[in-house]
């Protein structure tokens, strides 16, 4: 089986390479030879530019949502800040050592 699949990806590609060749051999019709132009290129980079504006946008809306969830807007718990894990954790450990 896999010696017929590499038959077949051989046969492919030998075909698409000689179909490449061909159409280079054509002469090329200016009339209908259609191009994107530099109307292409602003589009095309109006396209990125607004890629990049939503990929902003969408990473300060999860920031945000981050935020609030940390301040317990959503219904959770509040997270613990930064100074009250410390010394909860110490006292946790503490509370743990001395029961052995």
């Amino acid at each position: 089986m896999n010696a017929a699949l590499a038959w077949a990806v051989s046969s492919a590609v030998n075909l698409t390479s000689e179909v490449s060749l061909l159409a280079k051999d054509e002469p090329v019709d200016e009339d209908t030879n259609i191009v994107a132009g530099w109307l292409g290129f602003a589009v095309f980079a109006g396209l990125i530019v607004a890629v990049v504006v939503i990929g902003f946008a969408l990473s300060r809306s999860l920031k945000t949502a981050q935020r609030a969830k940390d301040d317990g807007v959503f219904g959770d718990d509040p997270a613990a800040s930064d100074a009250t894990a410390g010394s909860d954790a110490s006292a946790g450990s503490d509370a743990s050592g001395s029961s052995d």
